[in-house]
């Protein structure tokens, strides 16, 4: 259930029952599952056929939260048959897992705001509540309106909530670092304005607004041109003369991590050259465990030559394009979506970071003619049967049929 009165209003569900899991498990393994990754795995990550080697990360793909977020889902289903069952936006960042929902007739509401669709709850509908959590408004109109409550949480996710009220509480102000217009960004921002609505937040993206709030700690400046600079990623009255005396760091989870490192080395450093010591800095290690993971085994991959890395994932997925950012200036990136991004030999749709859009790069990157290394790595919010497509798409450019690499 949701941490709101919303338990108070409705009986605990237990939608993880042993007889529905057996179930949702056997459905899920058709849905997501891979034997050929699976078979990777166990190899080490690494197959050739012919001259065509291809290498998986040690890690990568579903993580424990997404995994669980997955199964309350499609239990939520199995349990509440007959009742309508709505998902506050997408349960994760993954088309393909969000459509199979859609298919499940699981609705999602918006989340960027709240419109009139809350106020058509009943008590007898069901609220699925994503992974990345939900601001506190939103759980405070479910709780009211009195629904079922499947919350999917991640953990990772609570442990930030848990820091930034403690912040609140203290009079510390939460640095967040995240993308203010994400979903988790948004429910942790909620959390850091405390039990009473007095706690204070500010959201950084980019080192360059953090040197540009260090250089405010550090001297003082332009109130209004502050304010305007963060637009839509403060909390209300915020005033950058009071609420920078005393800060805390969190982040959104899903973060580039050696990016929040320096970003809390920043922001300590300006508080001592003000006050002479870091009395007035706080910082928690908020970065999730899976995320951290894929970053260090994208790490060590790029360690191996590599003609190209693919990326697979849902294009609005922080932690996948994270990944891209690490792999960029070493190796031929390409962020796709699935295998049908793989067009041909020459033909690739990728979504382009710095341009913030899909595009298509025309390029011979996989002549069958000579050997290729292929790297293949995906975020956390991928499932197992896209990577196979990939990995089939992969081989079947190269010469190599389906039959052939199941027998390898």
């Amino acid at each position: 259930m949701s941490e709101t009165t919303a338990e108070t209003k409705r009986p605990r569900v237990n939608v993880r029952r042993p007889d529905v899991m057996e179930l949702v498990s056997a459905e899920v393994a058709v849905h997501f599952h891979s034997s050929i990754v699976e078979k990777l795995r166990d190899r080490g990550g690494k197959i050739t056929v012919g001259n065509t080697t291809l290498l998986l990360a040690e890690q990568f793909g579903f993580c424990y939260g997404v995994e669980r977020a997955i199964d309350l889902a499609y239990a939520s289903r199995r349990v509440f048959t007959d009742h309508r069952i709505f998902l506050i936006g997408e349960i994760i960042h993954n088309p393909d897992v969000n459509r199979h929902l859609r298919e499940m007739g699981i609705v999602s509401l918006p989340w960027q705001e709240m419109d009139g669709s809350y106020d058509e709850l009943t008590e007898d509908d069901v609220l699925i509540v994503p992974a990345f959590g939900a601001p506190t408004t939103f759980m405070d109109k479910v709780a009211e309106r009195g629904c079922y409550v499947v919350d999917t949480t991640c953990g990772d996710v609570m442990k930030v909530w848990r820091r930034v009220r403690g912040y609140a509480k203290d009079g510390v102000t939460s640095i967040i670092h995240g993308k203010s217009a994400h979903e988790e960004t948004r429910a942790t921002a909620s959390r850091a304005l405390g039990e009473n609505g007095g706690g204070r937040y500010l959201i950084v993206l980019t080192l360059a607004d953090v040197d540009y709030v260090c250089d405010y700690v550090r001297h003082g400046g332009d109130k209004a041109g502050f304010l305007a600079r963060f637009t839509g990623a403060h909390s209300p009255g915020f005033d950058p003369d009071l609420h920078l005396n005393k800060v805390g760091v969190a982040n959104q989870t899903t973060m580039l991590k050696s990016e929040t490192e320096e970003i809390q080395r920043r922001i300590r450093l300006a508080i001592m050259e003000r006050d002479g010591n870091d009395t007035a800095f706080q910082v928690f290690d908020t970065i999730c465990g899976a995320t951290q993971e894929r970053q260090d085994a994208l790490f060590e991959m790029l360690r191996k030559p590599m003609d190209l890395l693919l990326v697979v994932g849902g294009y609005n997925s922080s932690n996948t394009a994270h990944l891209v950012e690490i792999a960029e200036p070493m190796v031929p990136t390409f962020f796709i979506r699935d295998a049908s991004c793989f067009k041909s030999l020459e033909e690739i749709v990728h979504f382009d970071l710095h341009q913030g859009r899909e595009t298509t790069t025309y390029e011979r990157l996989l002549s069958k003619d000579h050997p290729v290394t292929v790297g293949i790595t995906a975020g956390a919010s991928c499932p197992n049967n896209l990577i196979e497509e990939t990995i089939f798409r992969v081989f079947e450019l190269r010469g190599v049929g389906r039959e052939l690499l199941a027998e390898v």
